[in-house]
C-alpha cells in the first residue's frame, strides 16, 4: 500500500483532474454572464445579504462609494439589480437584487450542483456507496478541524 502522503497527493491530483473537467463545461452560465469579477462579488453578496444600503455595500467589498456608484450603475442598466429608497431614511438608498438578479446568481450557485449529480448518476450503486462512505469521513475530518479551531479561539 501507498504511503499516506503519496495517497494524499494522488488524491488532490484527482481532485485537480476534475476541477479541471468540469470547468471545461462553457455552458456554465458564470461563463456566458459577462459578468466583471467586481459585479459577480456585488451580486453574491446581496444574495447573501439581500437588501443593503450602498455604504454597507461598499464596506463589505472594501471600496468608496464613488467606485461603487459607476458598478451598480452597470448591474442596474442589466437589470440585476435594483435601487430604492430606504423606508426608514429618505436619505438612504437600498441596493438589492432583481427578479433577474437572483435567476443568474442562483444558475450560477446551482451549476456546480446539477453536473455534479449528472456525474454521480454515471457511477454504479456500489460506487456511489464508496463515494458516499469517503464524502462521510472527509466532513467528518472537516468538522473535527473546526472544533479543534473553534476550541484554539
Amino acid at each position: 500500500m501507498a504511503d499516506k502522503e503519496q495517497l494524499i497527493a494522488d488524491i488532490m491530483g484527482a481532485q485537480e483532474r476534475l476541477k479541471d473537467l468540469i470547468a471545461e463545461d462553457r455552458e456554465d452560465p458564470l461563463f456566458s454572464s459577462h459578468l466583471t469579477l467586481s459585479q459577480l462579488k456585488i451580486l453574491m453578496l446581496l444574495a447573501r445579504h439581500g437588501s443593503v444600503s450602498g455604504s454597507e455595500l461598499a464596506g463589505m467589498l472594501g471600496i468608496g462609494a464613488a467606485a461603487l456608484t459607476g458598478m451598480v450603475d452597470r448591474l442596474v442598466v442589466q437589470d440585476l439589480v435594483a435601487r430604492a429608497e430606504d423606508p426608514h431614511d429618505r436619505r438612504v438608498r437600498r441596493i438589492a437584487l432583481t427578479r433577474t438578479g437572483r435567476d443568474l446568481i442562483g444558475s450560477i450557485f446551482n451549476a456546480g450542483d446539477e453536473k455534479m449529480r449528472a456525474l454521480l448518476s454515471r457511477l454504479s450503486a456500489e460506487e456511489l456507496d464508496l463515494v458516499a462512505q469517503a464524502t462521510a469521513l472527509i466532513i467528518k475530518a472537516a468538522e473535527a478541524g473546526e472544533a479543534g479551531e473553534a476550541g484554539e479561539a
